[in-house]
């Protein structure tokens, strides 16, 4: 049984990261494929560009969670991959600009491997072996944030940069592959269901709080991304486009060093206490990131935020484990990815509004007072979990 599940969080780990290798990759080149292969001067528009797939995979994905609660969980997985590479071989033979933003709604639309791995997942572990899977699928999208532009990097020279997209489609088919042989889930029936529902204590936060928190917090962190190569190239650090790109990624690499190990001691227990500290240490991190002198001070406080990042998806990890079953696996995840790909829109939208009132530092200070938000919030939701505590005491 122990192998099977290994073989089942492979499989997914697998799938996702070849569909975030190839979704998070391409992006940073948009400007380039619409230069040389549509031959399109508008180089602004690599930024609404960039945001097309994640709003409208922040609109589809609780639609595909229902269904998955429905039809099953690994059928919606196979239709994930399956529309990743329809809408990557749509993008691969684009000839206008048109064209490529059909290609990159479809990616949205018809995407959502996240949500959907999610799911299969939550219908299959449950507790600490669930909140542990979630944060290796987090680890995935980072490894793919990390390594794709530099591996895609070196055959983007290629006599139209568009064409790439032909070839990664092929990723996704090869993880559908993989798919189609895991188990398919059967139905929960409703009886079973309120079974475990009986046998769970409360959850430390309901799932509605957890969407919530969930978008606070990726507002907070991704407002802080789109500006901070110009942020780290400016005169005071004069760093160079390659080491500044190295600092921009110095979190996520913190998160797949230390995610796993901390995992062990965190997300089950006190959860409302680490994500108050965590929230308190990214707070900050950021205004600290405002406000540095040097290059050191800035490696130092990226580290610490990295950290920071890194125990608060854990809790979050952790808190959806406690709330989702397999009855529910689909729409829950489904909202889960949702609440996250919602900030990501918000976030860049606001980001450049920040920058244009306000200068290169405004974003950081806009992300420490989300998490101070964020912070107060989680406090008065513990009041009445404090007065029930007081009274039965």
């Amino acid at each position: 049984m122990i192998k099977v599940q290994r073989w089942t969080i492979l499989v997914i780990l697998i799938g996702h990261f070849t569909a975030a290798f190839a979704a998070l990759g391409m992006p940073p080149f948009f400007a380039l494929i619409l230069e040389q292969s549509l031959h399109n001067e508008d180089i602004y528009l690599a930024g609404w560009l960039y945001g097309l797939p994640i709003l409208f995979t922040a609109l589809s994905s609780p639609m595909w969670g229902y269904l998955a609660d429905r039809v099953g969980k690994r059928a919606m997985l196979l239709r994930a991959q399956l529309g990743l590479a329809a809408s990557f071989l749509l993008a691969g033979f684009a000839d206008t600009t048109a064209q490529f933003v059909v290609a990159l709604i479809l990616q949205g639309v018809l995407g959502g491997t996240f949500g959907a791995s999610n799911a299969y997942l939550a219908s299959v572990l449950r507790g600490r072996s669930l909140m542990r899977s979630l944060t290796l699928m987090q680890g995935s999208a980072r490894a793919a944030l990390i390594s794709a532009p530099v591996v895609l990097g070196l055959f983007i020279e290629m006599a139209s940069p568009i064409e790439l997209y032909r070839y990664l489609a092929i990723l996704p088919l090869l993880s559908a592959l993989l798919i189609w042989h895991l188990p398919a889930l059967r139905a929960v029936t409703r009886e079973h269901q309120t079974k475990v529902q009986q046998r769970c204590s409360r959850p430390a936060l309901t799932a509605t709080q957890i969407y919530f928190i969930q978008f606070i917090f990726v507002f907070a962190t991704v407002i802080t991304f789109p500006y901070f190569i110009a942020f780290a190239q400016q005169d005071a650090f004069a760093l160079s486009a390659s080491f500044a790109g190295f600092l921009f990624g110095l979190p996520h690499l913190v998160y797949l060093l230390c995610a796993r190990p901390l995992s062990f001691w965190f997300g089950e227990h006190r959860l409302r206490a680490t994500l108050s500290f965590a929230l308190l240490l990214l707070a900050i991190t950021q205004l600290a990131q405002s406000q540095v002198s040097s290059v050191n001070e800035l490696i130092g406080w990226r580290v610490l935020m990295g950290l920071a990042m890194t125990l608060v998806f854990i809790v979050l990890h952790g808190s959806i484990a406690a709330v989702v079953d397999a009855g529910n696996a689909g729409k829950t995840m489904g909202w889960f990815e949702s609440s996250s790909k919602w900030g990501g829109v918000f976030a860049a939208v606001a980001a450049g509004f920040a920058v244009q009132l306000a200068g290169l530092t405004a974003p950081f200070i806009v992300g420490a007072a989300c998490a101070v938000l964020t912070l107060c919030i989680l406090f008065v939701l513990s009041l009445p979990l404090r007065r029930e505590a007081a009274a039965e005491g």
